[in-house]
């Protein structure tokens, strides 16, 4: 350490200190904007919800954890599905890697802001190849340690760290909404994959019953009671209840193939095995309100996007001002190893340099100019993403609220069909009506038992497009309202 200090004289600090110090001073000089979150005017509840009841606009919370909705559902093998694919779902797998690329940038930025330092060294021995002096090899040996720094004095480097940084957010939002839609699309796949099942049930039921009554046509045939004409109506409609059997186990398989790749596996190796299904459909909190809508995962990222056009005008508006560099060194030379560190034979360089843009030909400008712009398309379409997020979130109140009232009516008319098509084979039986009757009445009993089967599918993938507009789980404590009246906070 003694000699070190002996290589910078007392009286040279002061010229040390003073470039550090005009830095430090100047530092506040950053050239760029103040960020301000966009502006939007959000309605204070949703059009096709039914007023609130104890819900109250929360602060955004996009980066909470959404919670297991899924569950909601009662399905224990749905539940082990979605675990499955937030591992090994390839999408999500992408996006992670996309975060953690976005992470390693923001330290890379952060890294400019400090000085980069340096240290080389070299060894060399040389001696004539052939000598009659009796020269003998010398030796030279060389270290140099060196430091460059660049001071933020206009804030360029700190609004590069914060516009990677605002990446590096966008990026966690993408891998949210990542998570969102494959979990949103297994769930989906996976009730009308049981819906299948339970439309396959009914359909093997439905072919017993055809099966019982071509048996009856034809013993009333044989029986010379009714004509061959009543036999053949009743073996078309067994074939073509056969034939929807067949379609539906490729609709249940091609389910099945979507479910194994969401779960990152090949169909050949996946399977489930049909199982009960469960119309359960969960109830989601209508009330809601719009401000909710801050914590859909595509919002932040569009939110986030905004923030890095807005960093971007500052680092084009910095060229206009000139890049001061800093650097120091210290070198050793001499022909000893134990010698390299010896204080009279290093040398010391301290620099200074200032670099200015005299003329460009308004590019400096056209480069300014181009960031404002893209800052404007950020903001339209970050509104142009709230107005869509609004948009999902009243077609799906919308489609619950319809699809709660169709179930109703198609069971009544599901009831009906069955009384009909029962009453229809016992006056056949009884010689009353032809069988042609029956068969209008056996299909429209199936096409309503299917219709209803098919419609609380249809309530279930309406309910998951609601939870996924509405930025995922719902059931955190803090969208509560307080019992003092207050707003609830994040």
């Amino acid at each position: 350490m003694t000699p070190a200090r002996r290589l910078i004289p007392p009286r040279r600090h002061l010229l040390l200190a003073a470039p550090a110090l005009a830095a430090v001073l100047l530092a506040g000089c950053a050239v760029g904007p103040r960020y301000e979150r966009p502006a939007f005017d959000a309605p204070t509840a949703f059009k096709e919800a039914p007023a609130a009841d104890g819900w109250v606009p929360a602060q955004p919370g996009d980066a909470l954890d959404r919670g297991e909705w899924w569950k909601r559902f009662g399905d224990p093998q749905l539940d082990e599905l979605a675990a499955r694919v937030q591992v090994s779902n390839q999408n999500i797998a992408a996006a992670v890697a996309t975060y953690t690329q976005a992470q390693a940038l923001v330290r890379e930025q952060r890294a400019a802001l400090f000085p980069t330092v340096t240290l080389d060294g070299s060894g060399r021995r040389s001696g004539a190849v052939r000598s009659n002096s009796g020269t003998s090899p010398s030796n030279s040996f060389s270290a140099s340690l060196g430091a460059d720094w660049s001071p933020d004095v206009w804030g360029r480097l700190r609004q590069a760290a914060g516009s990677a940084q605002a990446g590096a957010q966008a990026s966690e939002a993408d891998l949210a909404s990542a998570r969102l839609s494959a979990v949103g699309e297994l769930v989906v796949n996976y009730l009308s994959l049981r819906e299948a099942d339970a439309e396959l049930r009914l359909l093997h039921e439905t072919i017993e019953g055809y099966e019982r009554a071509l048996t009856i046509t034809r013993n009333r045939y044989e029986a010379g009671i009714a004509a061959q004409t009543d036999v053949l109506q009743a073996q078309t409609q067994l074939v073509n209840a056969q034939a929807e059997r067949v379609a539906l186990r490729r609709t249940r398989a091609a389910y099945e193939h979507a479910i194994a790749v969401l779960a990152g596996e090949a169909p050949a190796q996946f399977s489930i095995a049909p199982a009960a299904w469960k119309p359960t459909v969960p109830a989601v909190p209508t009330g809601v309100p719009s401000l909710l809508l801050q914590r859909r995962p595509d919002i932040a990222a569009a939110e986030r996007a905004v923030a890095q056009a807005n960093a971007q005008i500052g680092i084009a508006r910095a060229a206009y001002f000139p890049n001061i560099g800093l650097s120091a060194s210290i070198n050793s030379s001499t022909s000893r190893v134990r010698d390299l560190f010896d204080a009279s034979n290093m040398l010391w360089a301290l620099g200074l340099s200032v670099a200015q843009t005299v003329f460009d030909a308004g590019a400096i400008g056209a480069s300014v100019d181009a960031a404002k712009a893209g800052h404007e398309a950020s903001v339209a379409r970050y509104r142009q993403t709230v107005l869509t997020a609004f948009q999902n979130v009243e077609d799906q109140l919308t489609a619950t609220a319809a699809l709660a009232e169709q179930e109703g009516l198609r069971r009544t008319a599901s009831q009906a069909a069955d009384r009909t098509e029962q009453q229809m084979l016992n006056r056949y039986r009884a010689g009353q009506v032809s069988y042609t009757d029956v068969v209008s009445a056996q299909a429209s009993a199936l096409s309503s038992r299917r219709s209803l089967v098919q419609v609380q599918l249809a309530r279930q993938a309406a309910a998951v497009g609601l939870i996924q507009a509405l930025g995922g789980g719902w059931e955190a404590e803090w969208l509560r309202e307080p019992s003092n009246g207050t707003a609830a906070q994040e």
